[in-house]
């Protein structure tokens, strides 16, 4: 760096870090700004799987530059390529090459010429502009450096690098669908982030049901995270605790809005699930001996709304519900409730 005042320094800010380029085919199959976003978001995946990246563009430990060009439909030959920098999400790599070949393609259409160039991205403006012309291969003067000594590999070692491998995003989502029978959707939410994946599959391990895990993890649980603002390894709940859960709402032993109540608890204190079912004593109510006398008796102090059921208007049975689970203090099985309420109404 030349300074100011005279004299050079040397920046030391990345020295020691080493740094991998991927460099992806030619010609490309890489076609639009959607492709490569995909392509960006499946690398960072298995990079972060790897451990060898953290993947954050925004931080400049993960960089991508396309060299965009166009070409008629009529012609093999692709035209003159800009590079485009300045990237830092993924957002930003599919709009500047949305827009960059729309640039090109303008250009060519008004009869100029587009110039092999580095380009910027502005954020702000959602346009690119120009930085620098960019020199031919041959102008860089490439020449081998004689302290590198040329690296060899036998097939027994790379072999053997391969079967270190730990099982790669795409692979996992796969398994996901097929053995716990997860969606697209279910699958990739969880895939996305490792920690999470690993959190899940020792769940599973303890006898959790997959679906019912993955339900209280992508919302109650990232929910509780987010608000607090801390990593799943910080919190208090382990997956033992949400086996638990689902398998006491599973048995009957507590009601799906019981749960939340619990889960919020548990989130709070650590404990688990049975431990505060214990100590409240707030069981599900799944006697129908129990139930009958409390919906009788939410019947017989609301003709009214009886009286509108029986003319036709069967939404006013929600409000019948939830008087018998307020008198039950939310602990009356709501399936029973309904049974219960059909054949008494009617």
């Amino acid at each position: 760096m030349h300074l100011p005042n005279g004299g050079s320094g040397i920046d030391y800010n990345r020295a020691g870090t080493p740094l991998m380029e991927v460099v992806t085919g030619f010609p490309p199959d890489i076609v639009n700004g959607d492709d490569a976003k995909e392509y960006l978001s499946q690398l960072r995946q298995i990079l972060l799987y790897l451990g060898v990246c953290d993947g954050k563009l925004e931080e400049g430990s993960m960089r991508c530059e396309p060299n965009i060009s166009v070409r008629p439909e009529s012609q093999e030959k692709l035209g003159t390529k800009t590079e485009l920098k300045n990237l830092n999400s993924f957002r930003s790599v599919q709009q500047g090459i949305a827009f960059e070949v729309r640039r090109q393609v303008a250009v060519y259409e008004s009869g100029g010429a587009v110039l092999q160039e580095t380009r910027g991205w502005n954020e702000q403006k959602e346009a690119s502009y120009a930085m620098r012309l960019k020199e031919a291969e041959n102008d860089y003067r490439y020449f081998p450096d004689p302290d590198l000594v040329p690296m060899e590999f036998t097939e027994e070692y790379i072999e053997g690098l391969r079967a270190s491998l730990p099982e790669l995003p795409l692979a996992k989502m796969l398994r996901y669908k097929l053995n716990f029978g997860l969606n697209d959707y279910d699958a990739n939410w969880l895939v996305s982030d490792r920690p999470w994946a690993l959190w899940f599959e020792e769940a599973v391990q303890m006898g959790g049901d997959a679906k019912a895990l993955y339900n209280w993890m992508s919302s109650d649980f990232s929910g509780l995270l987010n608000e607090e603002g801390i990593q799943l390894s910080e919190s208090k709940i382990k997956p033992v605790h949400l086996v638990e859960l689902t398998k006491l709402i599973s048995d009957g032993t507590i009601s799906g809005k019981m749960a939340k109540t619990l889960f919020k608890d548990a989130y709070k204190t650590g404990k688990t699930p049975a431990e505060l079912v214990k100590e409240s004593g707030s069981t599900q109510i799944s006697d129908v001996d129990s139930i009958r006398p409390v919906v009788i008796r939410v019947l017989e102090a609301n003709p009214d709304v009886v009286e509108k059921y029986k003319s036709g208007q069967g939404s006013v049975k929600g409000f019948l519900v939830g008087q018998v689970m307020k008198q039950s203090q939310g602990r009356a099985n709501p399936g029973m409730v309904q049974q219960l309420l059909d054949e008494l109404l009617s």
